[in-house]
C-alpha cells in the first residue's frame, strides 16, 4: 500500500511514520516527489486488516497498490526516475548511448572501439568480460583480465563502463570495476543474483528475459527494488516468437507499455534484438521515436573475426554514421543525444 503524507513534516515525523509501519512486520520505501512524500508499505497487508494507518499523525491517506510489483510500478512513484551515473542522468531528456564490443577480447579491442564511439558520441563504454553462451564450447570470456581492459579503457576515454554479472561469486570484482552492472536476459529470473544487486547502491540495467512477459520483466526488477535498490534501467533486447528471418523479435511497443507503467528508465537493444548489423539503425532510430532513454549498441574495429556476435555488431564508422541520423530523430521527439 502506498501512505502518503501531509506536506511539510519534518524529518523526525516522517520516521515515526516509517517505525509506525515497519512495527506491523512491513518494509518502508520512502519516495519523495515534487509535491508530496509518500511511503510503500510493502508485506503481507493482511496484518492491517484491524488495525489503521490513516489516523496516524503525519499520514494524510493509504491507498493499495493494485499492481503486484510496487515499487517500480507508476502507483507507487508518478514522476519518471533519474539515475545519476559520473555526471549523467538517465532517464532525463538526453538518450544515451552505451556502445562496444559484445566480448571484451584484447586490450587493443576495447581500445580500437572505446575511443571511436567516444569522439561518436557515445556517454557509455560497453563491453563483455563474463558471457552467457548457449554452447558451453564457445567463447566464455576473459573474466577479470577484461575487467582491466575495460577501467583501462575508461580511463582512456572518460567513459563510464557497463558490463554484465553472471554470477554472484563474480559480483565483487565486476562491483569494483564498473559503473553499472548489467543482468542479462538470461537471468533474468536468477533470483539470487537479482537479491544480490538489490543490495548494492550500484546502477543495475536488467534485461528482458527472451520468453518474459512485461509484468515478469517488471516482477524481477521488483526483487532489485525490494532489496532497496531502486537504480534500475529496464532494457527491451528483444522476445523469441516463431520468426527465424531474425535472431529475436525487436517489441518496440514494450517502450511505451513500460513508460507507462513503470517510472524507471527504458533502453532498447536494436542489436540482441535483430541479430543483423544492417538492421540496427533502423530499429535503433525506431526505439528513439517510440521514447526510449537509451540505446545498447555492439561496435567491434573487426566484426569479421569477432569472437562472439559479429554478425550484428557495427564498424565505427557505421556507428558514427548512426550517430548523426539519431541526433535528428531524438530532436524530432523533443530529446536530445
Amino acid at each position: 500500500m502506498i501512505v502518503v503524507l501531509k506536506p511539510g513534516l519534518t524529518d523526525g515525523e516522517i520516521q515515526n511514520v516509517i517505525k509506525r509501519i515497519e512495527g506491523f512486520g512491513l518494509r518502508a520505501h520512502v519516495s519523495v516527489g515534487k509535491e508530496r512524500t509518500i511511503i510503500g508499505a510493502i508485506g503481507d497487508e493482511r496484518i492491517l486488516v484491524d488495525q489503521t494507518l490513516e489516523s496516524f499523525p503525519g499520514v494524510e491517506q493509504v491507498l493499495p497498490i493494485l499492481k503486484p510489483y510496487k515499487l517500480v510500478g507508476r502507483e507507487f512513484q508518478k514522476e519518471d526516475s533519474h539515475i545519476h551515473v559520473d555526471g549523467h542522468i538517465i532517464g532525463g531528456n538526453r538518450v544515451h548511448v552505451m556502445a562496444g564490443p559484445c566480448s571484451v577480447e584484447t586490450r587493443e579491442q576495447v581500445l580500437e572501439a572505446a575511443v571511436p564511439v567516444k569522439e561518436a558520441g557515445a556517454t557509455f563504454l560497453r563491453g563483455g568480460a563474463f558471457k552467457p553462451r548457449t554452447s558451453p564450447y564457445s567463447f566464455q570470456g576473459l573474466g577479470e583480465e577484461g575487467l582491466e581492459y575495460l577501467a583501462h579503457a575508461r580511463k582512456v576515454t572518460g567513459l563510464p563502463v557497463i558490463t554484465e554479472v553472471l554470477d554472484p561469486r563474480d559480483l565483487e570484482a565486476v562491483y569494483r570495476y564498473t559503473d553499472i552492472l548489467q543482468i542479462g536476459a538470461r537471468n533474468m529470473q536468477n533470483f539470487k543474483l537479482l537479491t544480490e544487486v538489490g543490495k548494492l547502491g550500484k546502477p543495475v540495467m536488467l534485461k528482458r528475459g527472451m520468453s518474459a512477459t512485461i509484468q515478469e520483466f517488471l516482477l524481477s526488477a521488483e526483487y532489485i527494488a525490494a532489496e532497496g535498490n531502486r537504480k534500475i534501467i529496464l532494457c527491451e533486447r528483444g522476445i523469441r516468437t516463431y520468426e527465424t528471418e531474425t535472431r529475436n523479435t525487436l517489441d518496440l511497443s514494450a517502450v511505451p507499455v513500460l513508460k507507462r507503467l513503470s517510472h524507471l528508465p527504458v533502453f532498447v537493444d536494436p542489436s540482441h534484438g535483430t541479430g543483423k548489423w544492417d538492421l540496427v539503425a533502423p530499429m535503433a532510430l525506431a526505439g528513439v521515436a517510440a521514447g526510449a532513454d537509451g540505446l545498447l549498441i555492439e561496435v567491434h574495429p573487426h566484426p569479421e573475426v569477432a569472437l562472439s556476435d559479429g554478425p550484428q555488431s557495427l564498424k565505427p564508422a557505421k556507428f558514427a554514421a548512426l550517430m548523426r541520423t539519431l541526433r535528428a530523430v531524438a530532436a524530432a521527439v523533443g530529446r536530445e543525444l
